[in-house]
């Protein structure tokens, strides 16, 4: 949110501007405090008393007063202060995280904003990764006390968010504390709280009125006069319940005989509450009385919206029914006389249990207990039979779940559909697009009532099956799809063929695809999106580019990219002329990986750019894609900084995924290269230990060489290039193995290995893997004493990647690339041709200036090393291989065996020979001659020998 949570009222509808979701701005409001209330000095005391700990409870059942004492407390409290009032609704983790986040931001505009926007994605971020970054942002950017109010906390019945409230507790920062206003204790480590001196608590035997708060309530506020032993007993019949001796001071007034009255007046609380609510509405005219339990159905009214339960001000092309006329007469419509809004003025006068939800006075709500008790009494006061009642109270419901959607308000619509059994209106609101269906909290509202449909509803409307298994995958759930999919396809058969029908097959195989997705099945995603495509309407544009995305998917996966992009252009023509944004997400950033895969680093750049600007203000989970993209391509730019923070946003969202999606290894494995690339081996070894145990807890089976091809890096890197061996040979992962020839002095190895890499890469026109072959090939010949050849290659290399401005490819190589390029620029050596002329630059600008010979690449590149400060590891690796000074030390000095082994070398006895000699098997024999040959930077025999005389080691 830009502003802290402003609010517009259209039609009486709340809302918040800059957000795309609404938000109920009433849920924020911190109630006034009343004036006609008695002060409650001593508890107010209490509360003050307890400001230096973490949690102040107060809990206590319905109508002790909690939320009137905590209001007036904070009135006059010298902190700031957030307020959120609760509703079932905010049972779901994301919606009640959302909402918490806005509470905050009514004393700190601007906190939270990425969360609040990410959380309103398909599948939103884990409560604990939220509350880190959050509290985190409260740590810095609040400095101030604040108190953050959860009223009505008992109608959350959820342990994710017991869950994260917890967490928040134990991570809280001292400028914050957390207030609960609730009925029922919450399911938080109270115990521990306690023990720790961190816990305030007001329970019901401190809420309670005194005696002289119950004579100040029913003489000064209530007006009765009432003798002391009439205030007596009944503060000893309610045993100081507040909520009952209002009800019981509404049923005084207007009695003669206050005494006798007060005399009947016994039994429990419920009991009471039965008594005291007749005696209540049965005082009030019918007109009011009408307007109370109609309204009751309501969580929450405004003027026109009770305009059109009560009077049916519906829309004129409206089919919904009017209410019989058989009603009594204390239910027939109310008159025109008093308008809604005079009559809701006019309870809130009267003190009839109605509370205002904004300060403009035009949205109220009933309190809780007395709405249970209308809604009650509204089933109750027919002479019908239940049938007739439910159908009339369906009839109120209806006419709300109308008003909703003439409003725009498709998720309430679709409520007062579901609670009148409208199957058909329930199904048209979801079909007809009113419901933002990428917002997990509607989603879970429409699949909890999916499954509350008995299956013979589902079979005769077998969209509703689709509906059911497409929305799981939305929120990220597979179990149970395939279930509801085949449920959907049988109950098609038999039936009449036509456009519909067809169209409801194409829908089965979209879902179909996805599932296929989800379980890295590329034959069955092409089969199903090839079927979809077949069968959806030629309308139907949302879908068919859905189809097209997951081709496209699934010939990545295959390694065909110029399919992959022709159906990744396909669907974000088709989803930008539906407006279908997800999908245009999706299919974007997949087009940029293949430009990525095509060398196209600039282009591609500008694609995952599109992505994050196609997102706007809310960073999707689904973008996380394309800020890993862009940190790969300010990697290979040799800017690590921004790299590494694209890299670190990337990881963030994919988190947000929890651990069932698999993006989030993808990012550690990128960021472990960023650490090598750093100098940071430790930080890298460390991140590919947590992602290759993710990988192998989680059943990333696909994942696992990635991260091992990293690891072997590692590895070579601390030197142990037997581990570095036996992983690369384990998972098959022939560059990787090529490395490990090249480390080991083996570079005939390496040079078969790299030339069957490269004919595939090529009949693949894969030209990524081509380039890493080339660059890895290149170092291997220079390593065989093959320099004009390498020289050749390289020049190969330099050509396809000068004009896209690649760095790393040829840095992460260290010294063996380094002394290949300055071999390059030296005169005499054959010079690489690379391209000339006008490039295109990262930011699509033309860059004459650069079109220089290609020397000036090579000297950029050498100038690049330089740069990240391997100058001395170079050094190093020159010496090792014969350039030093003569009589310089080895970097690894030769151990005895090895130098005996050398001697034997510079004789004419062939292997086999020099292993009879040492009295050693061939093979052990071959290990010492390679450790020989690694450590004085030689690839052969005759190379050794020279090298070994040059030092004076023989």
């Amino acid at each position: 949110m830009a502003q802290a949570v402003e609010t517009l009222f259209h039609s009486g509808v709340v809302y918040n501007e800059p957000m795309s979701t609404q938000i109920l701005g009433t849920k924020l409001y911190i109630p006034p405090p009343r004036l006609s209330v008695v002060h409650r000095p001593r508890l107010i005391e209490r509360l003050n008393a307890g400001l230096h700990r973490k949690l102040t409870l107060v809990a206590a059942p319905a109508g002790f007063g909690k939320t009137t004492l905590v209001s007036a407390w904070v009135a006059n409290c010298d902190s700031q202060v957030a307020w959120l009032s609760l509703d079932e609704s905010d049972n779901d983790p994301a919606r009640f995280l959302t909402y918490f986040v806005a509470s905050l931001q009514t004393i700190a505009a601007g906190i939270g904003e990425g969360l609040l926007a990410a959380l309103r994605s398909p599948q939103p971020p884990p409560a604990e990764a939220i509350l880190t970054d959050l509290l985190n942002e409260i740590a810095t950017d609040i400095q101030h006390r604040f108190l953050l109010v959860l009223d009505d906390y008992h109608v959350v019945d959820s342990k994710p968010v017991d869950d994260a409230l917890t967490f928040l507790l134990e991570h809280m920062p001292q400028q914050m504390q957390l207030v609960i206003a609730t009925r029922e204790d919450p399911r938080l480590p109270l115990a521990r709280l306690r023990a720790r001196d961190q816990l305030t608590e007001l329970r019901v035997t401190d809420l309670r009125f005194t005696a002289s708060e119950a004579a100040g309530f029913l003489n000064q506020v209530m007006d009765l006069d009432l003798s002391a032993e009439d205030i007596d007993a009944l503060e000893t019949r309610t045993e100081g319940w507040i909520a009952g001796l209002q009800l019981a001071a509404l049923s005084l007034q207007g009695h003669q005989d206050t005494s006798s009255f007060i005399q009947s007046f016994t039994g429990s609380s419920r009991f009471i509450i039965d008594y005291l609510a007749e005696e209540v509405l049965e005082r009030q005219s019918d007109e009011v009385r009408a307007f109370l339990l109609r309204t009751s159905i309501l969580e929450r009214m405004c003027a026109p919206l009770c305009d059109a339960v009560l009077k049916g001000n519906l829309n004129r092309n409206s089919k919904v029914a009017p209410l019989p006329r058989s009603l009594p007469g204390s239910l027939q419509l109310i008159s025109s006389e008093l308008s809604s809004q005079a009559m809701l003025e006019h309870l809130e006068k009267s003190n009839l249990f109605i509370i205002p939800l904004d300060n403009e006075r035009r949205w109220y709500r009933y309190h809780h207990l007395f709405a249970d008790l209308l809604r009650q009494r509204l089933l109750q006061s027919t002479t019908m039979s239940a049938g007739d009642e439910q159908t009339h109270v369906a009839e109120l419901h209806i006419r709300a779940s109308q008003w909703y959607e003439d409003h725009g308000l498709g998720p309430d619509a679709f409520h007062h559909a579901v609670v009148a059994n409208d199957v058909e209106r329930a199904e048209r609101l979801i079909e007809g697009g009113g419901m933002p269906q990428h917002l997990r909290v509607v989603v879970t509202s429409i699949v909890d009532w999916l499954e509350s449909l008995p299956t013979t509803v589902l079979n005769a409307r077998p969209w509703l099956w689709w509906r059911h298994g497409s929305l799981l995958l939305a929120i990220g759930q597979t179990t149970g799809v395939e279930e509801k999919l085949n449920a959907a396809e049988a109950a098609l058969e038999g039936g009449e063929p036509d456009d519909k029908t067809r169209n409801l097959v194409g829908q089965i195989a979209t879902a179909r695809a996805v599932l296929a997705l989800t379980r890295y099945q590329p034959g069955t995603i092409i089969a199903q999106s090839r079927r979809a495509l077949e069968y959806l309407h030629p309308n139907n544009l949302s879908l068919r580019a859905n189809a097209n995305w997951t081709m496209g998917y699934a010939y990545m996966l295959q390694g065909d990219r110029a399919e992959a992009r022709r159906a990744y252009t396909e669907a974000i023509s088709l989803s930008q002329t539906a407006e279908n944004v997800f999908t245009t997400i999706l299919a974007t950033s997949g087009l940029g990986q293949v430009q990525e895969a095509e060398n196209q680093l600039s282009l591609a750049a500008e694609t995952y750019r599109r992505v994050i600007l196609l997102a706007g203000d809310q960073p999707l989970q689904v973008i996380s894609g394309a800020y890993l993209g862009l940190a790969r391509i300010f990697y290979q730019w040799n800017d690590l900084e921004t790299a590494k923070q694209h890299g670190e946003q990337s990881l963030q969202l994919a988190r947000q995924y929890g651990k069932v999606i698999d993006r989030f290894v993808v990012c550690e494995v990128f960021l472990a290269r960023l650490k090598l690339a750093q100098g940071d081996v430790a930080g890298a070894v460390d991140i590919l230990d947590r992602a290759g145990q993710s990988a192998r807890q989680q059943n990333f089976v696909h994942r696992i060489p990635e991260v091992a091809a990293e690891q072997v890096l590692a590895l070579l890197r601390q030197g142990d290039v037997a581990a570095a061996a036996h992983l690369a040979q384990t998972h098959e992962l022939p560059l990787s193995q090529a490395r490990v020839h090249l480390v080991q002095g083996n570079p005939s190895a390496a040079l078969a290995v790299l030339a069957q890499l490269r004919r595939q890469a090529e009949a693949k026109g894969w030209a990524d893997e081509r380039l890493k072959v080339l660059v890895l090939e290149a170092v291997a010949l220079h390593a065989h004493d093959e320099r004009d050849q390498a020289v050749r290659l390289l020049g190969e290399a330099l050509a396809l990647a000068e004009p896209e401005g690649f760095i790393r490819i040829f840095v992460d190589e260290g010294p063996p690339m380094q002394a290949l390029l300055r071999d390059a620029a030296k005169p005499g050596f054959p010079q690489p041709e690379l391209a000339a002329g006008p490039r295109t630059g990262r930011d699509g600008i033309t860059l004459n200036s650069l079109a220089l010979p290609g020397t000036l690449y090579v000297h950029q590149l050498l100038a690049a090393f330089e740069e990240t400060g391997s100058d001395e590891e170079a050094g190093k690796f020159e010496e090792a291989k014969g350039r030093a000074p003569s009589g310089q030390l080895l970097i690894e000095p030769l151990s005895e065996r090895e130098l005996e082994v050398l001697r034997l070398l510079g004789t004419e006895l062939n292997g086999p020979e020099i292993a009879g000699e040492l009295m050693v098997s061939l093979n052990t024999m071959r290990t010492h001659t390679r450790n020989i040959y690694n450590k004085l930077g030689v690839d052969n025999r005759r190379a050794a020998v020279r090298r070994a005389e040059e030092l004076h080691l023989l």
